[in-house]
């Protein structure tokens, strides 16, 4: 079926063709009519669907006829960088229009959102955090809008997000129409959905969230330390030319990328401890080819979507088998084909089951043949944890010391000829050295010493 079926209006089909879709995708195609037609909308739909267009296009569509300088619609999203991807898929679409749009999220500044929720953009796509800081103020009510889209609304449960939604929900107008997509549907997101949409049109509810049919999926059983060797190894022999790389901490990827970049891999990282300029350089260095590896955590992974990208490589198992279907989701986007590769040590074969369980089916193993398992690994990519604790709090003792002595000088610097030196913390004990019984600091006269020249 192509997009001239769907009815949309000419300027959106002209923005269709120059991007290059001959046709929408089954997601599309089952949610673009209803949401056109003014219906709710509940679709379950997996990772790399095209769901994004699915909710864009309809509110696109709707948006034509109506009068400019008020927000109207608002798109809900869990990250930065999904949130930043909606919109640049947005002005992709609307370039043959006059419809604006802007994004809302943490890490930058408030002015220029402030300026666009003023002057009443039409589409406005936000975190629920940093929206809930713009909706404290009198010009962030959005009293005018008429359209919602909670967009990935499992991952926001997964965040946490759902108090804050429900306090936006709230403070928006009841009569609206509301388009609801999850790539899986808990319970609580079932609930979620009862709440928030009248008499949805549902799209996929009863199939289970799978890997796309374009994506080989592989596991590669390897000891816990040699994981980052292993890594370095595919990618020396060609095997893997770029790779979203995912590791269970902020800490393993950090230290993955330093290991990386010994090796001589050009790679950066993505999380939530990385400002937004370090997140946006790193994401578009991996796009443009800068860097062939992007190492990042699940909560910073939704929103990365990269054209043509080959290979997502699981460094850690995922605990859920939800996360593994969006992991490898980032790879074999819109009917696209890629290869996930999954890293596995002794100790994660009880999440592996629990994956191949949830998928149906067992992965196949493969164990390359020039690649010495028995080698002796550099260095622990996961320092103990008690060791970790153990140096924070000896970092701390001196960091203690030091500002004790700081202290001191400071003291001596401003003291007046002949007063007596005041005990301080001891560099060596860390303790308060306090004056004993009838010993007090303190004298009269607001504690000058009264001398023989004192008036």
């Amino acid at each position: 079926m192509p997009f001239t079926s769907l009815k949309l209006h000419p300027s959106l089909q002209r923005s269709i063709k120059e991007l290059g879709f001959p046709r929408p995708t089954p997601v599309q195609a089952e949610a673009i009519p209803p949401a056109m037609a003014g219906r709710d909308v509940l679709a379950c739909a997996q990772t790399g669907s095209g769901k994004t267009a699915a909710f864009l296009l309809p509110i696109l569509q709707r948006l034509l006829d109506k009068p400019r300088g008020r927000t109207r619609a608002l798109v809900l999203a869990p990250t930065r960088e999904l949130a930043a991807q909606i919109l640049e898929e947005f002005n992709a679409f609307a370039t043959h229009t006059p419809i604006t749009g802007a994004a809302i999220y943490g890490g930058v500044g408030m002015g220029p959102q402030e300026h666009a929720l003023r002057t009443g953009v039409d589409v406005l796509i936000a975190t629920p955090g940093r929206l809930m800081d713009h909706m404290r103020a009198p010009y962030g009510k959005l009293a005018h809008l008429e359209y919602l889209v909670l967009d990935e609304a499992d991952r926001m449960l997964d965040m946490g997000f759902l108090p804050e939604i429900r306090r936006i929900l709230r403070q928006l107008p009841p009569r609206r129409q509301t388009l609801f997509f999850s790539a899986t549907m808990p319970s609580e997101i079932a609930n979620l959905a009862k709440e928030m949409l009248r008499e949805p049109v549902t799209i996929q509810k009863q199939r289970q969230a799978t890997p796309a049919a374009g994506i080989t999926q592989a596991i590669y059983p390897v000891a816990q330390d040699l994981k980052s060797s292993l890594l370095v190894h595919l990618l020396s022999r060609g095997d893997i030319q770029q790779a979203l790389v995912f590791t269970r901490t902020k800490h393993r990827a950090d230290r993955l990328t330093r290991f990386l970049d010994r090796a001589g891999v050009k790679a950066e990282r993505i999380h939530g401890n990385r400002s937004q300029a370090q997140r946006t350089a790193a994401l578009a260095g991996f796009k443009d080819g800068r860097f062939p590896v992007l190492v990042a955590t699940d909560i910073a992974a939704r929103g990365i979507d990269v054209e043509a990208l080959g290979h997502v490589v699981n460094f850690d198992v995922p605990a859920v088998p939800d996360d593994y279907i969006h992991r490898v989701g980032r790879t074999g986007r819109a009917e696209a084909i890629g290869d996930a590769f999954t890293f596995v040590s002794r100790d994660e074969e009880t999440d592996l089951r629990a994956i191949e369980r949830a998928i149906g089916r067992p992965l196949p193993r493969i164990t390359v043949p020039d690649f010495d398992y028995a080698a002796r690994p550099e260095a622990a990519l996961e320092v103990p944890h008690a060791q970790r604790i153990a140096e924070i709090r000896a970092r701390k003792r001196e960091e203690r010391a030091r500002a004790a002595i700081k202290a001191a000088r400071h003291a001596a610097a401003v003291r007046r000829p002949g007063q007596p030196v005041p005990h301080t913390v001891s560099p060596a004990h860390g303790e308060d050295r306090r004056p004993g019984p009838g010993r007090s600091h303190r004298r009269p006269h607001g504690g000058r010493r009264r001398g023989p020249h004192s008036s």
